[in-house]
């Protein structure tokens, strides 16, 4: 199996609505992964989906981060990859420490921070432990 078929088995039928939307790691979501239009596909110079996998990693390697998960939202092309607007960092760090984590051309249109994964929104409940919070980057 590919991991692109991983995936698309994972995620399911993501136009049912009446289940949560995935909330996958980050090898799941980009191992094997080139499809620009994936993730920041709103960013100038369309980045790669590898350069937000070593940004990603880098910042899921923090001692103040406790996980990083990529909502998935949408399959618009069903030869193509599944895409994301939200990017989940569960992490003891404030939302301005986390904002410094992200370069210039990869930082997201807005943040959003949450005591819990998968109570406001849609998505597949995610751990928060005590002391921790969690942080939505979203992109445009």
């Amino acid at each position: 199996m590919t991991p692109r078929e991983r995936l698309l088995a994972r995620i399911g039928d993501i136009n049912d609505f009446d289940r949560p939307r995935p909330m996958v790691t980050l090898r799941e979501f980009f191992e094997g992964n080139d499809d620009p239009a994936s993730i920041g596909y709103n960013l100038p110079g369309e980045p790669e989906p590898a350069e937000f996998y070593r940004l990603l990693t880098a910042i899921a390697a923090k001692p103040a981060v406790l996980d990083v998960r990529i909502e998935v939202k949408d399959l618009e092309d069903p030869d193509g990859w599944p895409s994301t607007d939200s990017i989940w960092i569960v992490t003891t760090a404030s939302l301005e420490t986390a904002r410094t984590w992200f370069p210039d051309h990869l930082a997201p249109d807005e943040w959003y921070e949450r005591a819990a994964i998968g109570v406001e929104e849609p998505v597949e409940p995610v751990p928060v432990p005590p002391g921790a919070h969690a942080l939505c980057a979203w992109y445009d």
